[in-house]
């Protein structure tokens, strides 16, 4: 009997479900050691699943005052796999959307890199 793979874009939504339970464990666990986070704006990048997760337990602080997660759905499969967030907030209740990037090495995420109108986003805040 054959072993059935995981799908990389079952990896990012098992991922996201991690997020919603704050497992912060599950979720770095499907992360390269080495692998890069790139931050809404492209200018702030960690380095490394210790990095990362290190982030992680301040994500409070990184996000806007209510901000909230109402729809997620994966586009693409293989090396690359993106995610179509849309979201609300206190100061934009109204809503938008961001996308958010995920490349892979095998099965594990190597890279995660986050596209936002910037300006929305720091009006958020």
């Amino acid at each position: 009997m054959l072993k059935q793979e995981t799908r990389t874009s079952q990896i990012v939504q098992r991922g996201w479900e991690a997020v919603g339970r704050g497992d912060w464990d599950a979720l770095i666990a499907d992360y390269t050691e080495d692998m890069v986070f790139v931050m809404p704006g492209q200018a702030d990048v960690l380095n490394g699943r210790a990095a990362f997760r290190s982030a992680l337990d301040g994500l409070g602080g990184l996000l806007p005052k209510g901000f909230a997660i109402t729809s997620i759905r994966q586009i693409g499969e293989g090396a690359e796999v993106v995610s179509i967030l849309e979201w609300t907030c206190d100061r934009i209740p109204q809503g938008s959307q961001l996308a958010v990037l995920f490349r892979f090495r095998g099965d594990k995420v190597a890279e995660e890199r986050w596209f936002i109108d910037t300006a929305q986003w720091r009006a958020a805040f």
